[in-house]
């Protein structure tokens, strides 16, 4: 994979709501990325995609167009995925839910090689918890770490925050110190 000067971190921010706890945190790791990474923020609300429709069985999978070829495109030319969501039923976001759906009709498309372009990237989350345990994400954390392992990716692990209002993870000094290194490692 690329050295540390060729980084391109996509964050893909899911939230349904704009400058929420998940992303502010985010943009709290992003300062501390190492010299010369690239960085494109794509919010997933802001793209949406076709409803989403398992053909495995029925025939091959058409190209994307739109903004799934956005998406896609986006996805391949990162080496770093970031996904960005605030913990919703243990889980992603819908928006988030809805794009990883798409992985797999983008992994049968002929011609995309999908899943072995995928292999050696890294996927990292970015979430935040309203609750009082933080291991309420531990679902989240392994859906995407097993997503990652499927397609021979690189797990970077879960920068969790606490944070119900709209701004409340700036008080969560713990987090805020863990996102001072979370990507700086990459």
């Amino acid at each position: 994979m690329a050295d540390r000067a060729q980084r391109r971190f996509l964050f893909l921010l899911g939230s349904t709501r704009s400058g929420g706890n998940a992303e502010l945190l985010a943009r709290r790791a992003a300062e501390h990325l190492p010299a010369g990474a690239e960085q494109q923020w794509l919010t997933l609300t802001d793209l949406p995609l076709p409803a989403f429709a398992d053909q495995r069985h029925d025939g091959e999978y058409p190209p994307p167009t739109g903004h799934a070829r956005t998406l896609l495109d986006a996805t391949l030319d990162a080496t770093d995925l970031v996904i960005v969501s605030p913990l919703y039923w243990y889980s992603v976001s819908t928006p988030v839910k809805h794009y990883l759906d798409h992985w797999s009709g983008w992994m049968r498309v002929p011609g995309t090689d999908f899943k072995r372009r995928m292999a050696g990237r890294t996927l990292w989350a970015v979430s935040a918890y309203a609750g009082s345990d933080p291991s309420d994400a531990d679902p989240l954390a392994g859906m995407l770490r097993r997503s990652a392992d499927y397609l021979s990716m690189r797990w970077g692990g879960l920068l969790l925050g606490s944070g119900s209002r709209p701004g409340d993870v700036l008080a969560d000094e713990e987090a805020l110190l863990a996102a001072k290194s979370f990507l700086a490692s990459a």
